[in-house]
């Protein structure tokens, strides 16, 4: 993809909203820059607001790593309301 002329890798955000998240997620998102030169983004589009209130309470997006993670794919209640 990188001699395609790609520049960022864009994970699924149903590696995010999966019960549980994936649990590869981080290592896909160290490999491919160290393996090929490019910056990941976890995510494609706005977090839908079923997942939004219920991973919370599922606990899933605890540690602190999360907020950064998720920071791409998150919106507003009206945007996630619409993604839903």
């Amino acid at each position: 993809m990188k001699n395609n002329g790609a520049e960022i890798i864009h994970l699924a955000t149903g590696f995010l909203v999966g019960y549980p998240p994936c649990p590869y997620l981080e290592q896909f998102m160290k490999l491919i820059p160290e393996k090929f030169g490019l910056k990941v983004v976890a995510g494609t589009h706005p977090i839908p607001r079923k997942y939004f209130t219920i991973h919370p309470k599922l606990r899933s997006w605890d540690k602190p790593h999360w907020a950064e993670i998720l920071a791409p794919c998150l919106s507003d209640e009206t945007v996630r309301i619409a993604y839903n």
